[in-house]
């Protein structure tokens, strides 16, 4: 499967590299068109106050990008939310989250029996609330079936490049790397900050 279309799912609250780091690498992929969705559409800004105008979350893109953020807390708790989540994520190809985007995919039942992974930071928090999900406790991201979830914040940069490699091949993951001039970490299990808990 090319990745033609990525939609990432944006809520008030959302941490802002955790959404714009995998963009950066989508938007650098040839043909790959970005989407910003959000349940109504509409402009949704991110903790650090940026605004970001989105469409209503129509069509089926190739894949999906889940930020997490401090939005995440009040949205673990809306089944309305949770619920809409859950039949869009069915009809897509791949689900990946950053952070503790892997909380709202945990809300859904569609993580359980999967291994995934999170912030760190917010370990503890993300995996009570689903104790079905296989959390991996040292990992940079962790892929199993169509989803990916990563680690905190930055990760989502590591994750995409992943992505990268396993739909279009290592040498164009490795090439965007280097246009970003960013050094991957390209270890899923190389997690610096994972912590005992």
């Amino acid at each position: 499967m090319d990745l033609k279309t990525v939609a990432v799912i944006l809520f008030d609250d959302f941490e802002t590299l955790d959404a714009m780091g995998p963009v950066e690498v989508f938007g650098c992929l040839p043909g790959c068109q970005l989407r910003f969705l959000s349940r109504y559409g509409g402009e949704i800004t991110s903790s650090q106050g940026v605004v970001v105008k989105t469409e209503n979350a129509i069509g089926q893109p190739d894949a999906i990008l889940i930020p997490g953020g401090q939005g995440t807390r009040a949205l673990t708790q809306d089944a309305d939310f949770l619920r809409w989540l859950s039949v869009f994520i069915e009809t897509v190809p791949l689900c990946m989250t950053v952070c503790t985007g892997s909380a709202l995919l945990a809300g859904t039942d569609l993580l359980n029996g999967h291994n995934a992974t999170s912030n760190k930071r917010a370990f503890s928090w993300v995996t009570s609330l689903n104790h079905k999900v296989h959390w991996q406790p040292r990992a940079r991201w962790v892929r199993d079936g169509k989803f990916y979830t990563s680690s905190g914040i930055s990760a989502g940069i590591d994750m995409a490049l992943q992505v990268v490699v396993d739909y279009h091949g290592r040498e164009q993951a490795v090439d965007i790397a280097h246009r970003m001039e960013y050094v991957w970490n390209d270890a899923p299990g190389n997690d610096p900050f994972a912590v005992e808990w």
